[in-house]
């Protein structure tokens, strides 16, 4: 990613760029940890969502709320992997983009539609079943499919008009013999791509994550507490918990951290190894953030029910017919 790196720093008109003599060789590495890593998650989760949304068509009716905004998120997820290939090539060919300039925007586009469609989908999860344990009487009515179908539109909507700006920020480059396909964080409009960050962060990022955290204090205290709560429903909020904090706080916090950094970073004159440092934990925690299509592969299991049961019914419908 060395190329990349090292023609994204914005310098004031009048001064030299200190960074332009940092050596950053190593960084022509990573492409080997981004290429296995992004098709690692590729091989893995493309045939795993297949099979989720082919369940849910075939053996999970009538659908649940919960079930519908699982099959949503198997959708987001779907869209990004079969995009990934382009990715990994982009990766092997040493960061050289070949696709064109509306792919570019599209790959992009589609990481972060999934990201931040996701966020807001697992927080919308979230906040269904904080009000089903703790007021499930007053707000009985959130179960509703027709509650979940408009929801998850509303959704979709919201997490496009949220990604929108990026097909205006993004477009590829061409420095030293190459095409480069930027992210946010190396996009041309600096300054714009700084405030736009920041109000990702905060929007779509730590106000669901908090909306989350409490959700599921509540829930688990609720569920401890409760006189009547059996002990399986209590250990699938704690599982369901374990798995969406961890998703939040392993997976997409280091990712908006570390983006954050790189373009601060960019905006201002710092040493070699501060960079080199920067841009080697932003290369590391990327991939993380596409980590969500293998959590959501486990909160399929963890959150819907009877899911596991479908599956095994579906294995036995395909080894019977081979049989035959």
């Amino acid at each position: 990613m060395a190329s990349e790196h090292t023609s994204n720093f914005t310098t004031p008109p009048g001064q030299a760029d200190p960074l332009t003599t940092c050596k950053d060789e190593e960084f022509s590495k990573q492409k080997y940890y981004l290429t296995v890593f992004y098709s690692l998650i590729f091989v893995l989760c493309l045939p795993g969502n297949i099979v989720t949304i082919f369940v849910y068509f075939a053996k999970m009716r009538p659908w649940k709320s919960s079930t519908i905004i699982m099959f949503n998120l198997a959708i987001t997820d779907l869209l990004y992997l079969a995009t990934l290939p382009f990715s990994i090539h982009y990766y092997i060919n040493e960061n050289n983009w070949i696709f064109g300039d509306f792919m570019c925007k599209f790959i992009r586009l589609c990481f972060n539609f999934n990201m931040y469609s996701g966020i807001i989908f697992l927080s919308y999860f979230s906040v269904l079943r904080f009000f089903i344990v703790v007021y499930p009487i007053k707000f009985f009515f959130v179960k509703k499919q027709k509650w979940a179908v408009v929801t998850s539109v509303v959704i979709w909507m919201i997490s496009l008009a949220t990604i929108s700006p990026l097909s205006i920020l993004i477009a590829t480059k061409h420095t030293q013999n190459r095409t480069i396909c930027p992210d946010l964080a190396t996009a041309v409009d600096l300054e714009t791509s700084r405030w736009y960050n920041w109000l990702l962060t905060v929007f779509a990022f730590l106000l669901p994550l908090l909306t989350l955290t409490l959700c599921y204090t509540f829930i688990i205290y609720t569920l401890a507490t409760g006189p009547h709560t059996q002990a399986c429903y209590k250990q699938k909020a704690r599982r369901l918990a374990i798995v969406l904090l961890v998703l939040f706080y392993a997976c997409f916090l280091p990712f908006h951290i570390f983006r954050g950094i790189r373009l601060e970073i960019r905006a201002r004159p710092v040493s070699c190894r501060l960079k080199n440092f920067t841009l080697s934990m932003y290369a590391i925690v990327k991939p993380l953030a596409a980590l969500n299509a293998v959590a959501n592969l486990l909160l399929y299991v963890v959150t819907v029910d009877n899911f596991q049961q479908a599956i095994l019914s579906l294995l036995k419908s395909w080894r019977n017919r081979n049989m035959k």
